[in-house]
């Protein structure tokens, strides 16, 4: 026998008989193709109406040629509500293949007059359904959480698996209408055809119109998609419902987006791609008293989700303008809440670092030259479970830096006589000047050695030594904030303090206090000034009471005593009053006698000074907590008969000292 012969004989016969099986089904298959469409079309309304209140219809559907179906007047129509949504015509090409298992696939698709329009009024709405839960069939399980990156993932796939090839809409329109806004956006044609996204829409909310084009690309197979939205419009592209709801405004030119990768594996998806944003102005009274903007903006994102975790790795990269920030952050919520946040800069030119500051936020630097290098780092790891072990340290390092020219803001004017100018509620309430011009000013060598050093037990016992920022501090205040779960504490050096009274706003904004410590930075790294001259400076602008600025001042107001006459106890009264100097009458009843927490404050400084050795332990053991209030002050305070001097501890205002840091540490 010829084995050869046999098997090509052989296999000859099944490739007809298979190729005549294939050819019969189609056969079969595009006879019998209206009548499967029809029960297609009957299992989709089936399942819609089965699951959502609504009366859904497609008032006709058939074969416009071999495997083309074209549906006519489609209505989604809630239950006793009005119409979502009505479609005049869709042409689907589909697999006759899916129809079988009646999950049609669609290779290309075009709707023409789309309408979808969405209402809510008087607390009734047309769409509410869509979103409301089903309702659990088991209880769920509290030890386990919701896993969002497998959520995302499902919804990732789902998504571009029934991108169909080629995508036509023409004149498709989305209306909300409530009680308080309406919303219509119009579409007159979107097109994707090999891979291409392109389409133009005008978005009317109330008032505010937006015209915007969005060119981008698709690849469904390697789930990827790049889209880029801009506008012509001079005003840029701006966001609805910010300004109402976070009292804030956001405008843009272009915004690009990317995912160009996704990757699921031990039950967590990582997915990788990029967002890019030119000219972007944001408005908020708690970032800046102006418009801040950032030309260029960019995010390489590397971001990880899974149940109960969720970071954005440290291959990620934040660009601003000209400055490269490296980001790596973590959450991790059970079995506690635990967050990590470091940043890392890249080396960057002082120029560049300066230029690339966002506008409106550092206006103090404008016209500001150097040269050099910057690096930035920040760690931050916290235990909600455990506040106190919290970790932080932060750090802008320098090298071959110099500063070649002040521009709008001369920080070395601290070295001279300067005017300083005094706002209350944001309104100027005085001008002075601090130097020896000024009849008022009293220099550092004639200043109390109590009150200066009962300042810096209390404010900042390690200004002498430090270059402006005290970690341990500002490590203690985050954690006190965290506890209390508001700001209680600011962790500000007496430098901190000068330069916020010298040289911005007392406006507690982001922008402020991010400019605050950068001239901080500055004035101690380059040493424009002396640690002296600082304090000098500090205590002669400060405010101690009503209209009471300096400490020459605040020594006649109080105690009608020239500031080197102050002794111990006048000296830690004056202290303790500086974080809030406004109240200083509520230290005292109204017989002049301290309340419970000046005596409390007296006994911790004293204390901390004596063991420190700037108050002998004679000193300390003779201080009592009381002053004799003398000038404007007492008129002010002692209102009382001296009949009952029983001292008494009820305060009306609570002021609460802050810990001094060397206890902290």
């Amino acid at each position: 026998m010829n084995w050869k012969s046999y098997i090509k004989r052989t296999w000859k016969y099944w490739a007809i008989g298979i190729f005549s099986l294939i050819f019969i089904t189609l056969i079969v298959l595009f006879s019998f193709r209206a009548r499967i469409l029809k029960l297609v079309v009957k299992e989709v309304i089936t399942r819609v109406e089965g699951k959502y209140p609504v009366k859904f219809t497609i008032g006709k559907a058939d074969f416009s040629d071999y495997n083309t179906v074209r549906m006519e007047n489609i209505a989604l129509v809630p239950i006793g509500r009005d119409t979502l949504m009505r479609t005049r015509n869709i042409d689907v090409e589909i697999s006759l293949k899916s129809m079988l298992f009646f999950r049609p696939v669609f290779s290309e698709l075009t709707i023409e007059n789309a309408f979808l329009t969405a209402k809510k009024h008087n607390g009734e709405d047309n769409y509410g359904f869509l979103m409301k839960k089903k309702k659990a069939t088991a209880p769920r399980d509290t030890n386990t959480s919701r896993n969002y990156g497998d959520l995302l993932n499902r919804l990732i796939e789902t998504a571009f698996e029934n991108v169909p090839d080629k995508v036509h809409f023409r004149n498709f329109k989305v209306i909300y209408e409530s009680d308080r806004r309406e919303i219509n956006v119009v579409m007159p044609e979107l097109s994707i055809e090999d891979g291409n996204i392109r389409t133009a829409i005008a978005v009317q909310t109330d008032s505010l119109v937006n015209k915007l084009r969005v060119n981008g690309f698709i690849d469904p197979d390697e789930y990827f998609i790049s889209a880029s939205l801009y506008t012509e419009d001079p005003a840029g592209i701006r966001l609805p419902y910010i300004k109402e709801r976070f009292d804030a405004k956001i405008s843009f030119d272009t915004l690009h987006l990317s995912l160009r990768d996704k990757v699921f594996r031990k039950e967590r998806l990582t997915v990788r791609g990029t967002a890019r944003v030119n000219n972007l102005e944001l408005n908020h009274p708690k970032v800046a008293d102006t418009d801040v903007r950032v030309n260029n903006g960019a995010i390489d994102y590397v971001i990880t989700l899974g149940e109960n975790y969720y970071s954005l790795d440290s291959l990620s990269k934040v660009t601003v303008n000209k400055m490269v920030v490296y980001p790596q952050a973590s959450l991790v919520t059970k079995p506690s809440k635990q967050i990590s946040l470091k940043l890392r800069s890249a080396k960057t030119e002082a120029n560049d670092f300066f230029q690339s500051l966002p506008e409106g936020m550092f206006e103090t630097f404008d016209g500001l030259k150097a040269q050099g290098y910057l690096t930035y780092r920040m760690n931050l790891f916290v235990d909600m479970a455990k506040v106190d072990s919290l970790k932080f340290d932060s750090d802008l390092d320098a090298q071959y830096f110099n500063i070649l020219e002040y521009g709008k803001t001369d920080f070395r004017k601290l070295n001279h006589p300067f005017e300083h100018t005094v706002y209350e509620y944001g309104k100027p309430l005085r001008t002075f000047v601090v130097g020896p011009p000024n009849p008022n000013f009293t220099p550092y060598n004639q200043i109390s050695s109590y009150l200066k050093n009962a300042i810096l037990t209390s404010e900042d016992p390690r200004f002498f030594t430090h270059k402006g920022f005290h970690q341990g501090a500002f490590r203690h205040s985050l954690i006190a904030n965290i506890k209390k779960n508001d700001f209680v504490r600011g962790g500000s050096t007496i430098s901190m303090q000068l330069v916020k009274n010298v040289f911005l706003t007392r406006k507690k904004t982001i922008a402020r206090k991010a400019e605050e410590v950068l001239i901080v930075w500055l004035i101690e790294n380059n040493r424009i000034t002396t640690k002296q001259r600082m304090f000098e400076v500090y205590l002669n602008i400060i405010e101690w009471g009503p209209n009471v600025y300096g400490i020459r001042e605040a020594s006649r107001f109080f105690f009608s005593k020239h500031p080197s006459q102050l002794n111990l106890a006048e000296s830690l009264y004056l202290a303790s009053i500086i974080p809030s100097p406004k109240l200083y009458r509520y230290s005292f009843d109204a017989y002049g006698n301290f309340r419970s927490r000046p005596r409390y404050y007296f006994k911790l400084i004293s204390g901390i000074m004596r063991r420190k050795g700037l108050i002998s332990d004679y000193e300390y053991n003779s201080l009592y907590p009381a002053v004799n209030l003398q000038g404007r002050a007492r008129d002010l305070i002692v209102t009382a008969t001296p009949v009952d001097t029983t001292v008494v501890d009820n305060l009306p205002i609570d002021i609460d000292f802050e810990a001094p840091i060397d206890l902290l540490d």
